[in-house]
């Protein structure tokens, strides 16, 4: 099988390969509760990344970015945070220098909420100076699992929630060996749909998780992946038949 992940490549092997496609995972580390591993976030993102890249095929996966914008998750021990301006201006440039050895296809699994603005604006700014290059994202993860499986999947809130039903059934999923369900607690809170409160983490629970965290099994995080992976695959195959661009008729 060919090697995906970018730092087990040297210059021989990496040139030898022809790829023309990057997966970039983005994550955090903070706080799930006492049941999740800190980097829950990334070590998702990065599960889905490598899986994707090696059903494609010239596809490599860099190494993914353990820390995000998690200022609002600084109430529970232990959460490194990166700022809006410094996650943007990483995002950025870790996009330049894909584009400099004439990487033009590009794919981004986020595995945190902190992080959507970032990319959003850091992608932007990539895009505008660069219009060659393609640029694809997969902001929500746990949003778009919600919509691809049956309604009947999750139990309680759709599996949403911060360490909640969905997330920690993947993890169940991705490393077992690290969930705890025994210790899982998490609280919902009242959100309206359609206009969003900012708030900081503490406001929304009294543990480290919202959701239903007590509902998650393995079953439901492995439809959650093998949804996502083949999502992912057929959307990337559909845009290098596109070019990296939109349709038109």
């Amino acid at each position: 099988m060919e090697k995906v992940r970018l730092e087990e490549h040297n210059q021989k092997s990496f040139t030898e390969a022809s790829f023309d496609k990057a997966i970039l995972a983005f994550g955090s580390c903070e706080c799930h509760g006492e049941h999740l591993p800190y980097g829950t976030d990334t070590f998702v993102a990065h599960a889905l990344a490598l899986e994707v890249a090696e059903r494609l095929g010239n596809t490599f996966v860099v190494p993914p970015l353990w820390y995000g914008m998690s200022m609002h998750y600084r109430h529970k021990p232990m959460c490194i945070s990166l700022s809006n301006s410094t996650l943007t201006l990483v995002i950025r440039e870790v996009l330049e220098s894909l584009l400099h050895w004439g990487i033009k296809k590009v794919l981004i699994i986020n595995g945190h909420d902190g992080n959507i603005p970032c990319i959003e604006a850091g992608a932007r700014d990539v895009k505008v100076a660069n219009p060659e290059i393609g640029i694809a994202v997969l902001d929500a993860w746990w949003v778009t699992a919600g919509e691809l499986l049956p309604k009947d999947t999750f139990e309680v809130w759709n599996g949403l929630g911060h360490g909640g039903e969905g997330e920690t059934s993947i993890a169940l999923a991705i490393v077992p060996h690290l969930v705890n369900l025994k210790n899982a607690k998490g609280m919902l809170p009242d959100m309206d749909n359609n206009v969003k409160l900012i708030w900081n983490f503490q406001e929304l629970t009294e543990y480290g998780a919202t959701g239903a965290p007590e509902k998650a099994t393995e079953e439901k995080g492995r439809k959650m992946k093998e949804a996502l992976v083949g999502y992912l695959v057929d959307f990337v195959q559909k845009m290098d038949s596109q070019g990296w661009r939109f349709s038109t008729k």
